[in-house]
């Protein structure tokens, strides 16, 4: 299964960069029919975390995807699964 990967700790002090890499891994998954998008926040504080949930609960995005999942191994990383 064809997956894309997103870490956001490289950018997690950019706050306008976030935003412009979960819509162009979210479009680039929609594009390229990718069933799998696996976005790691990291642990830290949480704060990451909420707002990458925040992003994906958008209207916009919402409908663009079929669920997220948080990983249960791992609080670092969700995934964001998509019916094509």
């Amino acid at each position: 299964m064809a997956k894309l990967k997103l870490d956001l700790h490289e950018i997690c002090k950019k706050g306008q960069l976030i935003e412009k890499e979960l819509n162009r891994i979210i479009n680039e998954a929609v594009e390229k029919r990718i069933a799998l998008v696996e976005i790691i926040p990291g642990k830290g504080s949480g704060q990451l975390k909420k707002t990458v949930l925040r992003f994906l609960n958008r209207p916009d995005i919402k409908g663009l995807y079929h669920r997220v999942e948080k990983d249960s191994d791992n609080f670092g990383r969700l995934f964001v699964r998509f019916k094509h």
